[in-house]
């Protein structure tokens, strides 16, 4: 491998406490592997979306799906981006 795992969907799932079945997680919100189950949630550094179901995913037109997502603008210009919620630290 070339580099290393920095974060992940799964963990920032958790840490975040998205209410989701799946997230997935790209460092600049751009190149996704595909969600499969739903509701499921695309995660950047910084903040997250959801989707609730497969219908809204597929039809958001800010997403190019394919083998992989590609957001070319990146998530956070996808209406309903959030921040995650300050726990306290």
């Amino acid at each position: 491998m070339t580099g290393y795992k920095t974060n992940s969907g799964e963990r920032l799932r958790r840490l975040w406490k998205i209410p989701v079945q799946q997230a997935r997680f790209h460092k600049g919100g751009t190149f996704f592997m595909p969600l499969e189950h739903f509701p499921g949630a695309l995660c950047d550094s910084n903040g997250y979306v959801i989707f609730d179901s497969k219908e809204q995913y597929e039809s958001c037109s800010a997403l190019e799906i394919g083998k992989r997502i590609n957001v070319r603008n990146g998530i956070s210009k996808i209406r309903g981006y959030r921040l995650p919620v300050a726990n306290g630290h």
